[in-house]
């Protein structure tokens, strides 16, 4: 046999495999645009909702700011953002019906509040003609609930303020377990607990590990209830994919539980052979106003934290760190100091 017949037999055997393979890599290349599309549009959609999160109503609503943590929540206002900027993403924003296909791959929306949280799943009920139909509904607030080995029942909240009902004594106690404006920042308040020997309230790195750990827990004891019932509840609708709780390493889940937030999933939009499944987490921290302001006096550059100090001096400049206000020349005021 000739050589040129050897090399159109080797074409001929060679070039299915090579059709086949760059099939494979525009394949490739399509679902990673996808994937990359879909992350922006539910990143985008998470922090619209967080802006709207402390978007009150009005303003006699607002909280009191006793703690930086402690804002009132507009959970519906969050979730009208989250899909509205989902919708728009996804240009389904005057399609109903694609609404409804998009919103089945939203199994559950969770807001993180300061004393408790809210988790948004669909639930079934009968339209105006009786037909039956899919609707997010928000669940009750859930409590951050723990009971300690002296079965005193503690609600916690984001930061060390905590409800705790005593049942030997049948008393209800409230307030910040360590005082937050002492020097150490972690003194027990003794008066308050006067009488309870519950370990938790003695030490407060247990008592932080504790906290995040119960809130962490509840939430995914719930989000794992809601996605398991999301399953059964849209295979009714043609919707085969199999909804489960994505892997969220220990960090992350920590940051859910340290400023009140949302966090979304997204789960079985088709992305080539496979499918897509992601979270997003946004947090009030985010969209917070810068607290360190920098003045100027007896013609040095100063900058404080004015969430924990107040001045009488004229702002002249606002930053988001420490460092970026040094970065500019400014130097730490501590309180005494003003």
């Amino acid at each position: 046999m000739k050589i040129t017949n050897f090399a159109v037999l080797a074409i001929i055997i060679i070039l299915p495999f090579i059709i086949i393979n760059t099939f494979n890599i525009e394949a490739q290349k399509k679902a990673l645009f996808l994937e990359t599309r879909y992350n922006a549009a539910i990143d985008a959609a998470t922090q619209d909702a967080t802006l709207m999160l402390l978007n009150n109503a009005s303003q006699g609503s607002e909280s009191l700011y006793e703690s930086a943590k402690n804002v009132r929540v507009n959970k519906e206002a969050a979730a009208e953002a989250f899909f509205q900027t989902m919708y728009l993403n996804f240009d389904v924003q005057d399609d109903p019906y694609a609404q409804g296909t998009l919103n089945r791959y939203v199994p559950a929306l969770v807001v993180i509040g300061y004393d408790g949280y809210y988790i948004l799943s669909e639930k079934e009920f009968a339209d105006a003609t009786g037909q039956k139909a899919l609707k997010h509904v928000w669940s009750v607030k859930k409590p951050y609930s723990y009971k300690d080995e002296k079965g005193n029942l503690i609600s916690f909240t984001l930061d060390d303020y905590v409800t705790m009902f005593d049942p030997t004594t049948k008393e209800l106690k409230k307030g910040y377990l360590f005082d937050v404006n002492s020097d150490s920042g972690q003194k027990f308040v003794a008066e308050m607990w006067n009488g309870n020997t519950s370990s938790l309230i003695q030490d407060p790195k247990r008592f932080d590990t504790v906290r995040r750990s119960t809130i962490v827990s509840l939430i995914q004891q719930d989000l794992q209830y809601e996605i398991n019932k999301h399953n059964t509840l849209v295979k009714r609708y043609g919707v085969t994919y199999t909804f489960t709780l994505p892997s969220i390493d220990q960090e992350e889940w920590n940051n859910t539980v340290d400023d009140v937030g949302v966090l979304s999933f997204v789960q079985g939009i088709p992305v080539g052979t496979e499918y897509y499944n992601n979270y997003a987490l946004g947090g009030a921290r985010i969209i917070q106003k810068p607290s360190i302001v920098g003045i100027t006096a007896n013609g040095i550059k100063y900058y404080y934290d004015r969430t924990a100090c107040k001045s009488s001096y004229v702002t002249e400049e606002t930053f988001t760190s420490k460092k970026e206000a040094a970065q500019e020349g400014y130097h730490p005021l501590s309180c005494s100091n003003k």
